[in-house]
Formats: C-alpha cells, structure tokens, sequence
C-alpha cells in the first residue's frame, strides 16, 4: 500500500483577518491559533512518515519564502513547492500535484488540506482518513464532512446517503449544498445526514485526473502540458507558464467533485474551523472569566466577550465594552463588532484603492 501525499494548498490572502493577515504575509503564515503557524500545523497532521509521504505544497511565487522558512522552521526537508504561476483555483492547483505525484508512483493517494484551518482533534481526522482508504483505493473520490455544531450560513454541506459496506463509518454522497440560508440550514440540522464542506479530500491522483479529463478536458490538457515543460529549481517545481495560465480558473468543488462519477464522506468531528475571521478566532481561543480572549499586553476592565489582541510594543486597554474586536498590528488598530467581524475585508477593498501615504 503506497503512502499517502499530503498535498497543502497554500494560497488566499485572508483579507478577513485584516491587519494580521495580508496579501503578502496571510493567515496561513502566521501564529494565529498557537505557536505555530496554521501552515505547519496543517504539516503536523501527516508527519507520520510510517503512512504519510513527503508533503507537496502548492502555492503562488509570492509566498514561496514563507514556505521555505516554516518548512525550515518545522524540521522538514523533504517537502517539495510547485509554484503556480499564476492563481487558477483548487482544481488546477490540485491536478498539478496530482502529476507530480503520478510522476513518482502511478499508483498515488493524495490528502488535499488547505493551509489556513485549524483542528484540535488530530487524531480523530486520521481515524476518518484510514475508515476512508478502502474506498479511495477502490476508485472513489472522498471527502470530509464536518460533524455540524449550528446551523451555519457560510459554509457548503454534504448531503450524506447510504453507508458503504467496504468502508464502515463511511457514507456516498447523494449531493453537495450551497452555502444555505438560515431556515434551510436548521433543516438540514434537523433531519440529520448533513455535514460541513471543509474542502478536504482523499483520492488517488490517476481517479481525480481521470474525472477532470472527462469533466473539464481543456483544463487537464492545460495543466498536464504545464507539468510536462516544468523548470525544476532545487525543491522548486514551476510548471510551464503560458500552458498553465491557458487553464480555465475553478475550484475543486464545481470542476470535479459534484459531477464524479463514485464521490464518499467520512464524516468526522476534528474541532475543526476555516478560521474565516475574526469572531472565529474568538470562539477558538482561551477566555477569561468575562468570556474575552486576551493576547499580548491587555487591560480589560468591566468588558465581556471581546476579542483583544496586542501586538509586540503596542497595548490594549478597554473599559465598559462588550462584543468587540481589537486588534493592533504595526501601525495599524482595528476595531469592530464581532457580529460585523466579516465585513473586515470592506477595510481591505478600501486600501486597495486608497493606499496609506
């Protein structure tokens, strides 16, 4: 049995977490849930090298030297980086670590794990990864479907159907579901066999090449000839540029899983987040007995459930507030309802256009 290539998908700039997260240094970079970066805990859950194979990572060329100092940072000098040249979406980043996995065993299994979540259940996850293997192995793609806590409005489901025989604790997915509104998402709650997208997948490379082949044949030829003409620089994988940017952008999800011929949940409870912003990372983190979750130098008098992170030489001091979000980083201090933690990113499009002098 071949070991299992964990595959890390390491772009988006996580605007939602403004001004820690940026286009340049984002989430996955930094230590936002812990002493490490998300990128290497997201390494850590397949640092077993008795199932696990080195780690491929996929990510854009500006982000490259953060890769290479956590890889550093994490003791790890196996992994390789295909350098996409340009933003393309899930499914082409995918299919490029797909062949360059195929390249070293035709008959790879590859783990797709974005960068940027976290989970507190490690073990847990790799229960739901072996309880999946036999299916994988047989030809189905898998992915993993978040036990759910409350009704959420920001995530896609995975409709579960019947259990699978082969592979216990392992259903077929009758069908994926858009991101809900509220009344929908209680009833899917309510009637059970619904679980969160959390964008991870199990699945040997030649089934999910063969799926997007049949499915989006001018995105697998685009991408097969820019892994065929790749420049290979030490670790470094770049794939050809002008084949690639020829690849049509799409995720995953639309390109391939929701039309695959033979697709399985394993439906799991990991403690998992996409860590989508601030008012996350309040839920994740340690409270006092107010319910704020302080970092750094923090005065908190008379406040309750606030989100207060100072950064190195800076302070924070609140007084009589509740529900908020602040946050210094360098220069820059951001404060908001947690309720309105998502319109962050408004900050983002502002300065995008509007540049600080």
């Amino acid at each position: 049995m071949s070991k299992i290539v964990p595959v890390i998908l390491s772009g988006g700039s996580g605007t939602r977490l403004w001004p820690v997260s940026t286009g340049t240094a984002p989430k996955q970079f930094q230590p936002l849930t812990g002493g490490d970066s998300m990128f290497l805990q997201t390494l850590g859950r397949a640092v077993d090298r008795t199932r696990f194979a080195a780690p491929l990572v996929v990510c854009g060329p500006a982000h490259v030297a953060h890769v290479e100092a956590d890889l550093a940072a994490g003791g790890i000098a196996d992994a390789r980086i295909i350098v996409e040249p340009a933003a393309r979406n899930t499914a082409p980043a995918i299919a490029l670590a797909a062949l360059a996995t195929l390249a070293d065993d035709p008959a790879s299994t590859i783990l797709v794990m974005p960068a940027d979540h976290v989970m507190t259940d490690v073990p847990a996850f790799l229960d739901a990864i072996e309880a999946a293997r036999p299916a994988v192995e047989a030809g189905a793609l898998a992915t993993f479907g978040i036990t759910p806590s409350h009704p959420e409005t920001g995530y896609g489901y995975i409709a579960a159907g019947d259990p699978l025989a082969e592979a216990p604790g392992v259903r077929a997915v009758r069908r994926f579901v858009e991101k809900p509104p509220r009344d929908k998402a209680e009833a899917m709650l309510a009637v059970g066999g619904h679980y969160w997208n959390a964008g991870i997948f199990l699945m040997r490379a030649d089934r999910f090449l063969a799926e997007l082949e049949r499915q989006h044949s001018a995105m697998a030829s685009s991408c097969a000839a820019a892994a065929a003409k790749a420049r290979r620089d030490g670790a470094r994988i770049h794939p050809d540029p002008d084949a690639f940017l020829a690849s049509p952008a799409d995720s995953i999800d639309y390109a391939v899983m929701e039309g695959a011929e033979r697709v399985v949940v394993a439906p799991v409870d990991p403690g998992w987040s996409d860590v989508g912003g601030w008012a996350a990372l309040h839920e994740l983190g340690d409270k006092d007995g107010s319910g704020n979750v302080r970092i750094g130098e923090v005065i908190a008098i008379d406040a309750t459930d606030n989100y207060l992170r100072a950064c190195e030489g800076k302070r924070v001091a609140v007084v009589g507030v509740s529900g908020l979000i602040v946050v210094t980083h360098g220069d820059d201090i951001l404060v908001i309802p947690r309720e309105r933690a998502q319109e962050v990113k408004a900050i983002v499009e502002y300065l995008a256009t509007n540049p600080p002098r």
